[in-house]
């Protein structure tokens, strides 16, 4: 073996770089060089997290000709550097997971440190960071989402006040903020008097007529002005969040236009509606060349397996992605998808359902869902459902196959019976 005193195993790809560990009020910047003789310079400096501070970072950066730099996704408060320093640098942006320090080493110097170390050797697997557009989108539907997640909470709030007043209206009718059930829950705010089965017949609309009388029977319960209170306070809460869901739905589809026949092509795979079809564009966007192939794209949303092998034997392959907006979403689609009848997904999910369960299934009907969309919107193509009777064909097609190959290695001929 030859030994040479110049090589390095790990060969240096930016001479001259930054890390930044970022914090609420403070940011620790190292920039790291090397001198004419080869040796490792570092020069460290604190700023504020001031819009000022940023801009102060930004021009010592740029009087060092610094090309790129480095900080971990911490929180929110990578946001406002990234601000700052998108167009004029390159920012990559870490998990911290990946990039852990040696321990009882850790400063908030020793941290930028580290990540310049790391950085200037190519070590740092970047996150997407999607385009300004993108990501004004997921603002909007990221807020749409937790808007519904708020009125969901509030409705359970109204069955729990309901029960402790011995309210059983949800015992009649199938949706309690249907047109009837609101209409109910109005008298019981506005009417103070005892109510009679006429003001409920007034209430009742579509296949409820009919049920007058187990209505009037519902509302007799322990209703007070207390409940009274609490109910209108409730419904308010609600009529203004659902008020500022159909204003969002406004805003999302003004600032999505131009990419109508995209989201067109995106409906058209079995599971997948307006506002899900609109999620899914905000998360990642209509240009997907941060995503060579769809299975980095799998991989970036947490729908796939990871590899945990050693000495040859593979170990629990679940994905490291816990928590992942486009994860979520994909599995919400899988859903609906297999109950649409005459759809492959629905066939695909049962027969993997039986063999892993279903929730490995769901997240395995997830995976392929957003397969098909990366090639929808990579390739323009539109989306194309297999049908239900696809593996059952295809299973039929193979088996006639190894019957046959089977048959001659035994020296007969496979004949089929027309019946």
């Amino acid at each position: 073996m030859t030994r040479r005193d110049d090589s390095r195993i790990i060969g240096v790809v930016y001479p001259i770089c930054c890390g930044l560990d970022v914090h609420k009020e403070s940011i620790s910047a190292c920039v790291i060089w090397a001198d004419k003789d080869g040796v490792d310079q570092y020069e460290v400096e604190v700023f504020g997290t001031f819009t000022d501070d940023l801009m102060r970072l930004r021009q010592r950066l740029l009087d060092y000709e610094c090309p790129v730099v480095a900080m971990e996704s911490t929180g929110i408060y990578w946001r406002p550097v990234h601000n700052v320093l998108e167009g004029y640098l390159r920012v990559v942006l870490v998990n911290a997971r990946d990039i852990k320090n040696v321990p009882g080493r850790k400063t908030d110097i020793g941290d930028s440190k580290w990540l310049a170390g790391l950085l200037r050797h190519g070590l740092l697997k970047s996150s997407f960071i999607p385009p300004q557009q993108v990501r004004q989108w997921r603002d909007l539907t990221r807020l749409r989402k937790k808007y519904v997640q708020t009125v969901g909470d509030y409705r359970k709030r109204t069955h729990k006040l309901f029960e402790s007043a011995n309210i059983k209206i949800d015992s009649v009718v199938s949706d309690l903020f249907g047109v009837t059930g609101r209409n109910l829950m109005d008298l019981l705010v506005t009417d103070r008097k005892a109510l009679t089965l006429s003001d409920v017949a007034g209430c009742v609309r579509g296949q409820l007529r009919g049920k007058e009388a187990e209505l009037f029977r519902s509302i007799q319960g322990f209703f007070t002005d207390h409940h009274r209170f609490i109910l209108k306070m409730l419904l308010s809460t609600i009529a203004t969040l659902e008020a500022q869901i159909e204003a969002l739905d406004h805003e999302i589809g003004c600032a999505m236009k131009g990419n109508e026949p995209l989201l067109e092509r995106m409906k058209k795979a079995p599971g997948i509606s307006d506002v899900s079809a609109f999620d899914i564009l905000a998360e990642i966007g209509p240009n997907l060349d941060s995503f060579p192939t769809d299975s980095s794209l799998a991989s970036w949303s947490g729908l796939c397996p990871g590899n945990n092998e050693s000495a040859g034997k593979r170990k629990s392959g679940r994905s490291p992605v816990k928590k992942h907006h486009l994860k979520t979403i994909m599995i919400e689609v899988a859903w609906a998808a297999i109950k649409k009848k005459g759809s492959y997904f629905k066939d695909k999910y049962y027969r993997l359902k039986a063999r892993r369960g279903p929730k490995k299934a769901i997240v395995a009907i997830a995976h392929r869902i957003l397969l098909g969309i990366y090639h929808v919107i990579k390739d323009g193509v539109d989306f194309r459902d297999l049908g239900e009777d696809y593996l059952t064909l295809k299973n039929k097609s193979q088996k006639i196959f190894h019957l046959r190959r089977q048959a001659l290695s035994l020296g007969f001929d496979l004949v089929s019976q027309t019946m």
